[in-house]
């Protein structure tokens, strides 16, 4: 920082990342100031500035020194390290310039009178942090997951058995399921899915069993849900298409055979999308040749269902808002309660680092395969399809939420056929092998991309009705995809090893 930089930052005055005081101040009252600066997003306390801009300079001896020993070392708590620069100007007057980072241990406390407190940031004031403030703090930071905190009015018949037994034996495949009301609270305490009651009372349920596995969860979690609105316009109007709030455990419950996994219940996932489908697909003008209507999906289902899962999975608890999902004319908003957790930026979520503000509630969507075992779904899904497409996309994060703002597919660029948002399959943790037909297909596709589903039919000596089966098995698997229309388009077979 040079004179320069310090004159305009003083001739901008107080604000929430500019403290001016005299080094007269008693020390628990800068441990106050660089404490709300921690907890915020950091910031400049000027030293030798009066409340007014004056600049009267450091009259203190050794003040570097007093701060180190002093200040930090008594009063700021955890330890945190500033960095220290004295300016001398024209009229010989010196300020120093305490330069504050954003903490990643927060809430940073004043220790002071046998008492602990907490201090945020707002405008030009530092007040002491509330507990909904604290909360926030602590999720932030990653040291506090309010996914295991206690949700009252909850006990073990608020959770849905049969999902829970679903999960235990078919998902992760536990042979040995609990048989009594005392092995059950065993053991979902023991997955997190439970936790112990008020000053020791009767075990409840946490948020992540709660919002998981639980029969009505917004029945004591309002935030659980989501919100989903539809509007025919550019932007918000009194007139809604749809304006409803979904209530459901995060999960579905599944069948699970040798041929992988079927819903047979749908979890606020699957019910998100399907109230969704109507509204983000299109069906075409004509009838085909079977007499039916094709309908293609105005964003790619996969980005979609990505960014919808990303939404529920890494939201704060502490905020008491649903998701919320916005529909409009252009374009479809998905906003997530909460910011990024501590020290992830827009930029490194897209690069594919991964920061669990909910670890419990991913692992579990992560043993269903609605997470991707790598965590890499923004980046492998979501960028590529709707680059795919041509759709115009970004990402807007404050202090209060996430939102991924998506805009449909660019006109004159394919769009992905639309199925059945239950018959979609969940991610793999393996690529399934490609069968014997279906190898023979891809073979005829790549030799001669125009071919036809009656030319391929009379090659493979099957049915029509087979061929089509083994299409669609291929494109699900992104193995295959068709580029243009029903009489016109080609097949484009796609790298097997991706």
């Amino acid at each position: 920082m040079n004179r320069n930089d310090l004159r305009e930052l003083i001739a901008n005055g107080e604000n929430s990342g500019v403290e001016f005081k005299l080094d007269t101040v008693r020390p628990e009252q800068l441990a106050k100031e660089v404490v709300a600066l921690a907890n915020l997003k950091g910031g400049h306390i000027l030293l030798g500035v009066a409340d007014d801009g004056t600049i009267v300079g450091i009259t203190r001896e050794n003040l570097g020194e007093w701060m180190a020993d002093t200040v930090f070392a008594r009063y700021v708590h955890p330890l945190l390290l500033p960095y220290y620069e004295e300016m001398r100007m024209e009229d010989g007057k010196i300020v120093v310039v305490l330069t504050i980072e954003q903490g990643i241990s927060k809430p940073y406390v004043v220790r002071a009178n046998d008492r602990e407190t907490a201090y945020v940031r707002i405008g030009p004031v530092s007040r002491q942090a509330t507990r909904e403030q604290l909360l926030m703090l602590g999720s932030a930071s990653g040291f506090l997951h309010t996914e295991s905190m206690p949700v009252h009015r909850t006990n073990l018949e608020s959770l849905d058995r049969s999902r829970l037994e679903n999960y235990l034996k078919d998902i992760l495949n536990d042979p040995d399921l609990p048989v009594t009301e005392e092995a059950w609270l065993t053991r979902l305490m023991a997955l997190g899915l439970m936790t112990d009651g008020p000053a020791g009372g009767e075990p409840v349920c946490s948020i992540a069993g709660l919002v998981l596995f639980g029969i009505r969860p917004r029945q004591t979690l309002r935030q659980s849900g989501v919100r989903l609105i539809f509007f025919s316009s550019l932007e918000k109007t009194y007139q809604a298409q749809v304006d409803k709030i979904l209530d459901a455990p995060l999960v579905g419950r599944f069948q699970v055979g040798k041929t992988g996994k079927t819903l047979i219940d749908s979890g606020l996932i699957e019910k998100t999308l399907e109230l969704m489908e109507p509204f983000v697909t299109q069906e075409a003008a004509t009838l085909d040749a079977h007499f039916r209507r094709d309908k293609a999906w105005l964003f790619p289902f996969e980005a979609l269902r990505e960014l919808i899962v990303n939404a529920l999975a890494h939201r704060d608890w502490t905020r008491f808002v649903e998701v919320e999902i916005v529909g409009y004319q252009d374009r479809l908003e998905i906003t997530s309660p909460g910011s990024l957790p501590n020290s992830m930026t827009v930029e490194k979520m897209l690069a594919g680092q991964r920061v669990a503000r909910n670890p419990i509630i991913v692992e579990v969507l992560r043993d269903y395969g609605y997470v991707d075992a790598r965590g890499m779904g923004i980046r492998a899904k979501v960028v590529p399809a709707l680059k795919a497409i041509g759709s115009t996309w970004q990402v807007q994060a404050t202090d209060d939420f996430v939102r991924a703002s998506v805009g449909k597919a660019a006109m004159g660029q394919p769009m992905e056929p639309a199925r059945s948002t239950a018959a979609r399959p969940l991610a793999r943790k393996s690529r399934e092998r490609v069968g014997k037909e279906s190898g023979k297909l891809l073979a005829l596709c790549r030799e001669k991309p125009a071919i036809t589903i009656p030319e391929l039919a009379a090659v493979l000596g099957i049915s029509e009705r087979s061929v089509q089966r083994n299409l669609q098995h291929l494109q699900r698997e992104g193995l295959l995809r068709r580029v243009g229309g029903r009489k016109e388009g080609q097949w484009e077979v796609m790298n097997e090893n991706t």
